[in-house]
């Protein structure tokens, strides 16, 4: 016997129903996949067939060395210094090659991202503040600074110029200072990290000067650069190469820090570079954020600390990863993905199952549950790559059961009603 199934489309959404059949009949629906759940769509809506679904091993990042998947005439990725790499696709998340992505480091001034990812939404850039003695109060020794002043009344969006150029850690405290404070904010970002799946990062310092315990790792600030070009105003700021920030009745130029966006200091500027941010400081190394446009891709690159080349290293080494990116783009395999992991809403029975534990304290699979990307990538277990899609996705197993009762019903029926005839 076969299943096939009749697909019923209305306004209102989708049906199908199933029948058990004897034989083999002829029907306008096929089944997609014997191994995982049937997906059955109908020929007669003309819909056309979903791309293949890529299965992504997200625990592949976690290892150590370089991560790639080259496919037939992919470029041989460039040998640089850092001490870890990511190089991803800014729309689709996909990670095209890395090295010790998942690699607890400091972060130095990229962690700015996320401290703007954090409390940017939170002010207009219009709004006028004036600044407090108190607001620039703790600021570490030898921090960079654009000019930040007590008793100054500035606009947020000058104060947003200050630590997206000048990398200004006096324009922080300030911006800190508006959403709740030094401490507060440290927790904010914590959160939004979390949120976007970014579990590398602690936050002891919003300015991400050197703090003990404040580490990140390319993947995360990958994260965050990606979800900074999400935001039409971080773009802007973090793009702008030149402005001028306010000193009272007058203003002076400052100018971005990032040498690729610039071409400062003999570093050639990158062809369609979108900024994002740099960092630097004793103990991080450099360190950069930095994402390109060309054509229709726009590629995201995270590197930590170069051991060799000097300071301007970075951004070579960055340019080299990004025409990799570019080159590559098409002709390797992901190697994992920048999205979170989609948690699931537990049903009733997994709530029974988690709620009943074994002898021995285990839990109802023999297993303590899995969280993140270990979830995602244990054997067995479903990632969000390999969900179904269709109109049999989703399908209550209590009408499928009905369903199929009810055809084996009526088959029975004709069956004794042919035999008795």
């Amino acid at each position: 016997m076969i299943v096939t199934s009749a697909v019923r489309h209305a306004a209102a959404g989708t049906a199908a129903v199933l029948f058990v059949l004897p034989a083999p009949v002829a029907t306008a629906s096929s089944v997609t996949s014997a191994q995982s759940l049937t997906t059955v769509r109908s020929s007669s809506v003309g819909e056309p067939t979903p791309p293949a679904r890529q299965y992504v091993d997200r625990a592949r990042l976690a290892r150590k060395g370089t991560q790639v998947q080259p496919l037939p005439g992919a470029p041989a990725v460039p040998s640089v210094s850092a001490l870890s790499w990511v190089v991803a696709d800014a729309s689709s998340g996909a990670v095209l090659g890395a090295r010790n992505a998942h690699r607890k480091l400091p972060p130095a001034s990229t962690l700015k991202a996320l401290f703007a990812l954090t409390a940017l939404p939170r002010q207009d850039p219009s709004t006028q503040h004036t600044v407090a003695d108190s607001e620039l109060t703790g600021i570490g020794d030898g921090s960079s600074l654009v000019g930040v002043k007590e008793g100054y009344t500035y606009k947020v969006s000058d104060l947003w110029n200050g630590v997206f150029l000048s990398s200004g850690n006096d324009a922080v405290h300030v911006l800190a200072a508006m959403n709740g404070g030094w401490k507060s904010m440290a927790r904010q970002m914590q959160e939004k990290a979390r949120s976007l799946g970014a579990l590398d990062t602690h936050v002891v310092s919003p300015d991400g000067y050197d703090a003990p315990g404040q580490v990140s790792s390319a993947y995360d600030l990958a994260v965050f650069g990606r979800a900074g070009l999400q935001d039409p105003e971080f773009t802007r700021y973090c793009s702008t190469a030149y402005a001028d920030f306010p000193a009272g009745s007058w203003s002076y130029g400052i100018a971005n820090t990032n040498r690729l966006l610039t071409g400062a200091d003999g570093v050639a500027r990158y062809p369609g570079l979108i900024g994002i941010k740099n960092g630097y400081t004793s103990n991080a190394g450099n360190t950069l954020i930095s994402a390109a446009r060309r054509g229709d891709r726009t590629l995201v690159v995270s590197v930590m600390n170069p051991q060799g080349g000097g300071g301007l290293a970075v951004y070579e080494e960055a340019r080299e990863l990004l025409d990799w990116g570019f080159e590559a783009a098409g002709r390797v395999q992901p190697v994992g993905s920048l999205l979170p992991v989609r948690a699931k809403a537990k049903t009733p029975r997994d709530a029974r199952a988690v709620t009943a534990p074994r002898d021995g304290g285990a839990e109802a699979d023999g297993q303590a549950p899995l969280a993140g990307a270990e979830a995602a990538s244990a054997p067995g277990r479903r990632t969000p790559e390999e969900e179904p899609e269709g109109p049999s996705a989703g399908l209550p197993l209590t009408l499928v059961g009905s369903a199929c009762a009810a055809a084996l019903a009526l088959w029975g029926w004709r069956r004794r009603t042919a035999q008795r005839a």
